[in-house]
């Protein structure tokens, strides 16, 4: 605590409301009481920047500490630097104590809750997410959870299940979408002897089996639509029969029902009955995907590393920075399942060193096809139109991905054209005719194919030389060449270091090594580019 006064206060309403606290002062060690103490939340009164205390900060949330700092002023620039630095909560002083109580008291709240629920992360998105869940736990009503598969759809099931009066009872999940239609009424239901051949015995249902406890129904948008009907009638009357049997079986049953698909839309298709939906949309929870909150990123990683190193007994050094903002950029199509696939891999196959950017698969550099949002086809009822719209929306996706590709190496490639020395000139493919910003009347054949930036002041493109090591594109062509001729330039201005080419262009070794292959090119870069 660099500003002692705020910390006295705020410890001593803490104190007064059963709250264990410590306070350290900027004369003690704080590394070493944070390491003994492992606080759930910590308060940075000032000095929020401070070396030891930005690195205390970062090495806590490591285990998930949440660190709430007191600025000294209301720049956001300041605030945006402590966020970065790992602060969840960033306030201006002076604080009300008993609004610094109540942040504090949120906090240890949603570490609690984070702990139960398994739902990792500090956004906005996410704690509404939460608060939702509290407030939705404690009662019977059927809840509709909506989000991509990957998401965590399952763990708020779990969460609103081991929060509510019925902890102690049952959980039952089902993945309706993974079952056969001739097989799901079955699964939910029961069937009795003999009610269709291969029936040797009475089988009790995931109804019966979650009998005053939870049903989880996980992708409901796959149920067809003649067991839409009998499950529309289980959910509004509480109760059913067996597949061949003829008598009633009544549960207490809460049903949690989750999608990956909009529901809205096959209500319009006619694949989804409205009554239904409307029957299980009763409480709803909307689960967004990782790329809409990428500040969960950074504690996801730090909780799946210490998940896997602890499982596989493998020591991890950590992640870069650089290394973390390229995974909070990257889009994550596959969500948090893909998250922790990634970092299981980065565990078990650790290079005995912080995690770099180089170290990163090359879809991460590349941002991913996710920058784009999802592409979703609609498709008419048949297997034909199902095929069809699979059809097109692979071909929609590749022709992003082809785009976004483009855009990268462009990126790329003015980036490495920026390190130029001073009175050269950078060409740009525009339109011939066309003539960009300063650009000056231009180096190509007809003066206006291919416009010079102007990087010295006072100098004329017409007045230097082009520099030695400048790829030149022209309008038409062809894509596999552009790439060709940047991957030459780079290992010749590496003099055919694979590993440092790699990284100025943004790409792992081994694609590199591939792409040199693929093009036949010489691995010292030695060929007109």
């Amino acid at each position: 605590m660099h500003d002692v006064e705020p910390a006295v206060r705020l410890n001593a309403a803490l104190e007064a409301d059963s709250v264990q606290t410590e306070v350290v002062s900027p004369m003690d060690d704080l590394p070493g009481t944070a390491a003994r103490v492992k606080p759930d939340v910590m308060v940075v009164t000032g000095a929020l920047l401070d070396t030891t205390v930005e690195s205390v900060v970062r090495s806590q949330l490591w285990r998930g500490t949440s660190t709430i700092g007191l600025a000294d002023s209301a720049d956001d620039r300041q605030r945006d630097r402590a966020r970065i630095a790992g602060y969840v909560e960033v306030l201006a002083k002076p604080v009300p104590v008993d609004e610094l109580v109540a942040v504090v008291k949120h906090a240890l709240d949603r570490r609690r809750l984070q702990e139960e629920t398994g739902l990792i992360g500090e956004s906005s998105a996410l704690r509404e997410v939460l608060v939702k869940i509290e407030q939705m736990a404690p009662v019977s009503s059927t809840v509709l959870i909506e989000g991509e598969s990957g998401s965590g759809k399952e763990l708020v099931a779990r969460a609103l299940h081991r929060l509510s009066s019925r902890r102690n009872k049952p959980f039952i999940a089902v993945n309706v979408g993974a079952l056969p239609e001739t097989l799901l009424e079955s699964e939910l239901f029961g069937h009795e002897k003999g009610a269709f051949t291969g029936a040797a015995e009475r089988r009790i249902g995931r109804f019966e089996l979650a009998d005053t406890g939870t049903l989880f129904l996980d992708e409901i948008g796959e149920v067809p639509l003649a067991t839409q009907v009998k499950l529309l009638r289980a959910l509004e009357e509480r109760e059913f029969q067996r597949l061949g049997g003829t008598q009633d079986i009544s549960v207490d049953v809460r049903v949690i029902a989750a999608t990956n698909r909009p529901l809205r839309e096959q209500m319009e298709q006619g694949t989804f009955r409205s009554d239904l939906f409307y029957r299980l949309n009763v409480l709803s929870i909307y689960l967004p995907p990782l790329r809409e909150r990428p500040e969960d990123v950074p504690h996801l990683v730090r909780r799946f590393i210490e998940e896997y190193s602890r499982q596989h007994d493998r020591p991890f050094h950590g992640v870069s920075q650089p290394s973390m903002q390229l995974l909070m950029d990257y889009s994550w199509p596959g969500n948090v399942r893909e998250l922790r696939n990634l970092v299981e891999s980065m565990v078990v196959l650790s290079p005995g060193r912080e995690i770099m950017p180089e170290d990163l698969p090359s879809q991460i550099h590349a941002g991913g096809a996710g920058r784009f949002l999802p592409v979703h086809v609609g498709a008419a009822r048949g297997q034909a139109a199902a095929g069809e719209g699979r059809e097109v929306e692979f071909i929609l996706r590749s022709i992003l991905e082809l785009r976004l590709q483009v855009e990268e190496l462009r990126r790329k490639f003015d980036e490495t054209m920026a390190g130029v020395s001073d009175g050269a000139f950078i060409g740009e493919v525009l339109p011939s005719g066309v003539r960009g910003g300063e650009a000056g009347t231009g180096i190509g054949a007809d003066g206006g194919g291919i416009p010079a930036r102007r990087i010295a002041g006072g100098i004329s493109p017409r007045d230097v030389a082009p520099a030695p090591n400048v790829v030149v594109v022209e309008p038409g062509t062809r894509m596999a060449d552009v790439e060709r001729r940047v991957i030459a330039a780079a290992l010749k201005e590496t003099r055919g270091n694979r590993r440092r080419a790699a990284a100025m262009l943004g790409i792992g070794e081994r694609t590199l090594y591939r792409k040199i292959k693929e093009y036949r090119l010489p691995e010292d870069g030695y060929l007109e580019a």
